[in-house]
């Protein structure tokens, strides 16, 4: 049950809802694994007595299903499909006879002979079918096809051993046939690592159909995969998988503001933050915050910029710095959450970010220069938080800094990295990036809401502004993260999901009232989730 200090009531649950609603619905598991993972799903499915064959053409069907809805009006030239030698082959060939069952004309172009036994009965049945095909990737270049799909390379590939010479041209053939059709690739766009999203050769997909799972590969490299389509197959998906924060989850979650809600009982945020020649980091923060439902926002800042602040945003309450514990213990008596960071500066950070966390309690969000006070020295900040809610929102490189190792490392590692710095510090940690990874304990969320119309300055002051505000909400601090994400993500979609040039911060705050009422598609089997293609398409 959920609760929020939305209303005059100390808690208010959110009820049951009604018939039909979304948050009556059963809400679909949506895995967010790396390639091992994938293959264990797929044995732990074979073991409990679904056979390899079966979960092939479960994908094929639904696949083929998508194809033929997605592809109208360009399926009357036919549809090529290309093959290699695993099990993403047996999908394509499995694929192909789906789609001659319809009378589509198909040809696969077996760019490399089926090894699996899975791929080998699967291309005999499509063969009996009367598929037409091709042998060797050179085929690719024949054909007035309009719709290429690629099965060529699956979950299976790694991305760190080198490239066959056979399969690379392969992969060369499959790219170039790819620019002048319609490309849409199965699982994964071929040579691209499942776990890593790395892509040896850059094949850019129009659709990718994920099958069960979605691979962490295709959420670091969205340029590549295009608009992803996750098909369930019958996976059942268990133990610690991470999981796709869905926009059903997001409704089902967030608390209503009910209309007894006033001022005081929807939250009052205070921001430490806002250092001379930086006061527009709390200004976007404390925007945020208001178009995110908060009752009341104070900012406390250097007195240099009290009057800048006020200017640019009347409804925010101002005060100076906390000099001293007992005005610490002041803001704890007045505030529900307290985020500090944006635009702090580093020269006062650790000092003002530990009075702060001494005298009060509060709920709280460490963000920025109150992140970078604490490099290398966790431990202190762990004791400083003190098991109370809190939660560190740092992009990379911070978390990089607070954990004392190379960029790298965490770029490498996001999806594990975040939780281990929630272990370190007692807290949840939401890392920013692409995608956005929230941890705490063994909860992982994973958000890919989003696009590069975020990616300047001033966007994660934003998302403080916003996951603060839920906290003051008495929102759970891992839910708070989660919902705040994606909302900050679903703004800048709402600017525009592929346009990027031209758009700021001041449209994306434009839009964030907007973000909170997302509409839930109704449930169209086999569809799990869809996720749009993002960023500027290539010249």
């Amino acid at each position: 049950m959920r609760t929020g200090r939305l209303s005059n009531d100390a808690a208010v649950p959110a009820g049951p809802a009604g018939e039909g609603s979304p948050a009556s619905r059963r809400l679909p598991v949506i895995a967010v694994v790396s390639g091992e993972q994938a293959r264990e799903l797929d044995a732990q499915a074979i073991a409990r007595g679904t056979p390899s064959r079966a979960l092939m053409q479960r994908a094929a069907a639904a696949a083929a299903a998508e194809i033929t809805s997605r592809c109208r009006g360009l399926l009357h030239d036919g549809v090529v499909v290309a093959t290699g030698s695993g099990n993403n082959g047996g999908d394509g060939w499995a694929i192909a006879r789906a789609l001659c069952a319809v009378g589509i004309a198909t040809r696969v172009v077996e760019c490399l002979p089926p090894c699996s036994e899975d791929a080998q009965f699967e291309r005999e049945l499509a063969l009996e079918a009367g598929v037409a095909h091709d042998t060797g990737h050179q085929a690719l270049a024949a054909g007035q096809e309009h719709v290429l799909v690629d099965a060529l390379l699956g979950a299976g590939f790694d991305a760190s051993r080198a490239l066959p010479h056979t399969l690379a041209a392969a992969l060369d053939a499959l790219i170039a046939r790819s620019c002048t059709s319609r490309c849409i690739s199965i699982d994964l766009p071929s040579g691209l690592d499942a776990s890593t999203g790395v892509s040896v050769r850059g094949l850019r997909a129009q659709i990718t159909l994920a099958l069960g799972t979605l691979k962490r590969g295709l959420l670091v490299n969205r340029e590549c995969a295009g608009e992803i389509v996750l098909l369930d197959i019958g996976l059942l998906p268990q133990g610690d998988v991470h999981l796709l924060t869905s926009a059903a989850w997001f409704v089902h979650t967030l608390a209503p503001i009910t209309a007894s809600a006033h001022k005081g009982t929807r939250g009052k945020l205070a921001i430490i933050g806002g250092a001379d020649g930086m006061s527009g980091a709390a200004i976007l923060a404390a925007r945020a915050a208001l178009r995110s439902g908060a009752g009341m926002v104070r900012v406390h800042a250097m007195p240099e910029t009290l009057s800048a602040l006020q200017r640019s945003e009347p409804a925010v309450l101002t005060a100076s710095w906390p000099a001293s514990p007992d005005e610490g213990g002041a803001i704890a008596e007045w505030a529900d959450a307290v985020l500090v960071g944006p635009g702090l500066g580093g020269e006062n950070a650790r000092e003002l970010t530990t009075r702060l966390l001494e005298s009060t309690s509060l709920p709280v969000v460490l963000d920025a220069d109150a992140l970078n006070a604490f490099a290398g020295d966790t431990a202190s900040l762990k004791d400083l938080l003190d098991g109370r809610p809190a939660l560190l929102t740092p992009h990379p490189l911070e978390a990089a800094r607070l954990l004392g190792v190379e960029l790298q490392q965490v770029l490498d590692r996001r999806f594990e990295i975040a939780g281990e710095l929630a272990k370190r510090c007692g807290c949840t940690v939401l890392l920013k990036g692409t995608p956005t990874i929230i941890a705490r304990g063994s909860e992982v969320r994973v958000v890919a809401e989003g696009n590069p119309v975020l990616a300047t300055g001033g966007s994660g002051d934003m998302l403080g502004g916003i996951a603060a505000t839920l906290l003051a909400q008495d929102t759970d601090v891992f839910d708070a993260a989660a919902l705040a994400a994606f909302a900050h993500g679903r703004a800048a979609l709402l600017c525009s999901a592929r346009a990027v040039r031209g758009f700021t911060l001041d449209d994306v705050l434009a839009a964030l009232p907007d973000a909170w009422r997302v509409e839930v598609p109704e449930p169209r089997a086999p569809i799990l989730a869809e996720l749009p293609t993002v960023g500027e398409a290539g010249r």
